[in-house]
C-alpha cells in the first residue's frame, strides 16, 4: 500500500530497485535503458519508474541526498513493498591519489561518523558491509563489460556533511584507514538492509577528487557515468 513518501500500490515496485540520488537521473535511466516503463511515484518530486531490462522487472527511483533521506525510502521499499535488493548508484569524491576521476567504485563497506546506526541495532559500529552476493556479482560484471576506466573495490566514507567550516576532512587520514572515497548515503542503506535481512550495494563513479582538487560539472556528471551504468546493467542481468 502507499506510504507517506511513495504513492505506488503493492505490486507496482519490483523486487530489484536501482536508486540514484537525483530523481531526474532516475527518469533519464528509465527512458534510456528500460522497456515498457511506467511512472510509479512522484510524491515530493522523487520520481520512480518500473519497467523491464532484458525481460527482468526493475524499478529505478531517486533517494535524495544524505543518510536520512535514503533511509526513509530504503526502509519503506524493504518493509512496505517487499523489495529484496537495492543498489544505489551515484557519484563520489576521491581521497586516494591513485584513483582518478571517472573511476568506478564498488563499495564493500561503508563508514560513518554519525550515530545513524543506533536506530537499526548498530550502536557503536562505525562500519557496515554490503551484501556479499552483490559485491561478488559487481566484481564479475566489471570484468565482463567493456569500460574505459578502473574499477576499485573499497571502503567508503558516508559523510553527514557536504560543507564544513570546522574539522575539515584530511584525505590522507581516511586513506590510512583504508577509506578511499566519500559520499553521503551508503552507510544508512547498509544498516537498514542488514537490520532487515535484505541485500544492498553501493556503486559509484568518481566525479570529483578531494586531494587533487579536480571537479566535474553537473552536465559532465549527467552524461559521464557510462562505465558505471554498464556494470549496473550487467549486475541486473545476473540477478
Amino acid at each position: 500500500m502507499p506510504t507517506p513518501h511513495i504513492q505506488a500500490k503493492k505490486g507496482e515496485i519490483a523486487k530489484i530497485v536501482l536508486m540514484p540520488g537525483d530523481p531526474l537521473r532516475a527518469k533519464l535511466f528509465a527512458e534510456t535503458y528500460l522497456e515498457n516503463y511506467r511512472l510509479i511515484n512522484e510524491v515530493r518530486g522523487m520520481l520512480g519508474y518500473t519497467g523491464t531490462y532484458k525481460g527482468k522487472e526493475v524499478t529505478v527511483m531517486g533517494h535524495g541526498m544524505g543518510l536520512d533521506s535514503i533511509g526513509i525510502y530504503a526502509y519503506e521499499l524493504y518493509t512496505e513493498f517487499e523489495v529484496e535488493k537495492i543498489i544505489r548508484f551515484g557519484s563520489c569524491g576521491a581521497y586516494n591519489l591513485d584513483i582518478n576521476v571517472w573511476d568506478v567504485i564498488i563499495s564493500e563497506k561503508a563508514y560513518s561518523k554519525s550515530n545513524y546506526g543506533e536506530g537499526f541495532g548498530f550502536e557503536g559500529k562505525d562500519t557496515i558491509s554490503a551484501s556479499k552476493n552483490l559485491i561478488q556479482l559487481a566484481k564479475e560484471a566489471s570484468k565482463e563489460v567493456e569500460i574505459n576506466h578502473n574499477v576499485l573495490t573499497t571502503k567508503i566514507n558516508s559523510s553527514m556533511w557536504f560543507y564544513k567550516t570546522h574539522n575539515v576532512d584530511v584525505p590522507e587520514q581516511f586513506v590510512k584507514k583504508g577509506i578511499d572515497v566519500v559520499e553521503m548515503e551508503g552507510y544508512a542503506l547498509y544498516a537498514i538492509a542488514k537490520s532487515l535481512g535484505k541485500e544492498a550495494l553501493v556503486l559509484l563513479t568518481v566525479s570529483d577528487h578531494v586531494a587533487k582538487h579536480e571537479y566535474t560539472t553537473s552536465e559532465e556528471r549527467r552524461i559521464g557515468f557510462t562505465d558505471m551504468f554498464k556494470i549496473l546493467l550487467k549486475i541486473v542481468e545476473k540477478l
